[in-house]
């Protein structure tokens, strides 16, 4: 018993290393990486473990029950002779992996070979083969990740059932319990052994790909860092020339490049210097992509290289796609077939996905700044209609008594009018005509308060040229004519200053009106605040352009107290 325990072990030294080697096929590596297989890889795994238990039977040891001496090699039996064997390693392992189907094909395989040997067990080695798939399959359906342990109980319990399968259906009955009380004990245990060593074999192919899978996702993600500076600027020369740079650096790839719809954008790597000539962009291949959105794998026909002797033989194209659109390729190329491994086919789906998303964001990013110029124009564009009937009135009723002074009214009205045209379609203006416009609304003011308000100017001219949103300091001033002195009857007073402040321009408007609660302090220029006579957007338009064009920190400061006047001011 002990000498068929060795020789067994030592067997399976070579069914082990046999599998080590068959695990190494790419097959077998998409099989095992998938949840669910296909029906075409059921029947390739069928095969290749009915095949690995025809091994198994070949590498066994032949043995009579006459003599009760076994022998090294194995031919045809005598119908004194039986097998001690590692067949059901194989089928054990593919209906754990396979399901029962494949336990059950590979089972058959196995056991029709074995029976085609011959010996009083052929037919009772025969039915326990295929009872060994059916066991697998029912583990497989239990627990998909079986453990180590769990792979020696199912090994060994199937080799134990193919014992007892001998008992009852192998004759002379004598024979199959000498058979079974010599190789009973040392088969159960090395086939359990067996069993546990393939499925570890596997489990490190699993762990190599995982492995391997986290290097090349850590990798994605960092290219995908590397790029978004480009990408973001949209789907250009300049930008896929400097993504397929990074990337080609990146990747085990001969070259790599990137195309719109009609045109090679760039390429880096191998015929980088004849890209032009990769007139693949016009192929089927590409157009499918386009098509369908999905990634392609193509051979050196479907390339088209014009150049003599062109080293690329295969490329790998995925989509590049903006809002679910295609708007794209990403394309690997590589010398042999062989290097596009799964590995790599994963890479390039994860990069091109984030790829797509960085595309979506710069699209996103446009959009945007689409939408906050749209909106900055519509706030600069609004203007009081108060101010405007206001004015007119004033300028018709001085027509008749004062000519000369309607004239200066009806000029600065003009200009008025002409600076909220201007600040529709400039983005940026200078304090100096700021200042100019905010001169011409309170000449008009001023007319309507004859001996009432007072304007104060505080103003560092070296500051005059710095820049700023238009129409932002007239809206400041106009807010504090219209609510901060409307209620005084006398010595009503406005200070505009414009100080240098560190390394920022201080702007402030001061005013000596009634002020405002601190419940209302907290809300303008943050909300909208409507009244009767005001649309309530002066403050919160002004405020909300200086904070979209310049950043959070040029917001409007403000300061009042009831009865004590009102400070606004703003940091450039």
């Amino acid at each position: 018993m002990f000498e068929l325990m060795f020789t067994m072990l030592e067997r399976l030294g070579i069914i082990v290393s046999i599998a080590f080697i068959l695990t190494r096929l790419r097959f077998f590596r998409d099989m095992i990486q998938q949840d669910e297989i296909t029906r075409k890889q059921q029947y390739s795994a069928i095969i290749f473990f009915g095949f690995f238990g025809i091994i198994g039977t070949y590498s066994g040891l032949a043995f009579s029950t006459d003599s009760l001496q076994f022998d090294r090699l194995t031919y045809d039996l005598t119908q004194e002779e039986a097998l001690a064997n590692s067949r059901v390693i194989g089928v054990v392992i593919g209906g754990l992996l396979g399901g029962y189907k494949v336990g059950i094909g590979a089972g058959l395989i196995a056991g029709i070979h074995r029976f085609s040997l011959g010996g009083f067990t052929d037919l009772a080695c025969g039915l326990s083969a295929i009872v060994a798939g059916l066991i697998a399959g029912f583990f497989h359906k239990k627990n998909k990740h079986v453990t180590l342990s769990s792979a020696f109980l199912i090994g060994a319990l199937t080799e134990a059932v193919q014992m007892l399968i001998i008992l009852f259906v192998a004759k002379p009955f004598d024979q199959a319990l000498t058979l079974v009380e010599n190789i009973g004990i040392p088969m159960i245990i090395a086939n359990g052994i067996g069993s546990a060593l393939f499925l570890m074999i596997i489990r490190n192919l699993v762990g190599e790909e995982e492995k391997a899978g986290a290097v090349q996702a850590q990798k994605a993600l960092r290219l995908a860092e590397l790029t978004l500076a480009y990408l973001r600027k949209g789907l250009n020369s300049e930008s896929a020339k400097e993504t397929c740079s990074i990337i080609f650096r990146e990747v085990e790839a001969s070259a790599v490049a990137i195309t719109n719809k009609e045109l090679i954008l760039a390429h880096v790597g191998l015929a980088d210097d004849h890209h032009k000539e990769l007139t693949d962009i016009q192929t089927d291949v590409t157009k499918k992509v386009i098509q369908s959105g999905e990634l392609i794998i193509a051979g050196h026909k479907e390339i088209h290289c014009t150049r003599p002797n062109c080293p690329l033989k295969s490329v790998v194209i995925a989509p590049l796609k903006q809002r679910g659109q295609t708007i794209g390729t990403l394309k690997f190329y590589f010398k042999s077939e062989r290097e596009i491994t799964n590995v790599v086919i994963q890479l390039i789906k994860g990069l091109s996905s984030l790829l797509s998303n960085q595309l979506d964001m710069a699209e996103a990013d446009r959009s945007y700044q689409l939408a906050k110029e749209a909106e900055i124009k519509a706030l600069q564009a609004q203007i009081s209609p108060h101010f405007l009937f206001n004015s007119l009135n004033i300028i018709v009723s001085l027509i008749r008594i004062d000519q000369n002074k309607a004239r200066q009214l009806l000029i600065a009205l003009s200009h008025f009018l002409r600076q909220n045209l201007a600040g529709t379609t400039q983005q940026w203006t200078s304090l100096e005509n700021e200042l100019r416009h905010v001169r011409a609304y309170l000449s008009i003011e001023e007319a309507r308060f004859v001996d009432k308000l007072a304007v104060f100017y505080d103003i560092d001219d070296d500051l005059l040229k710095v820049r700023i949103p238009p129409l932002t300091l007239q809206p400041i001033v106009e807010n504090a004519v219209k609510h901060g002195i409307k209620d005084k009857e006398s010595d009503c007073k406005i200070v505009i200053s414009i100080k240098k402040d560190s390394d920022n321009t201080l702007v402030t408007v001061q005013d000596n009106g009634k002020g405002m609660e601190k419940e209302q302090l907290d809300k303008i220029g943050h909300t909208f605040l409507p009244s009767e006579k005001s649309t309530g957007i002066g403050l919160y338009n002004v405020n909300r352009r200086l904070v979209m064009m310049i950043g959070e920190k040029s917001g409007l400061v403000i300061e009042s107290q009831p009865e004590q006047g009102t400070t606004v001011s703003f940091r450039i």
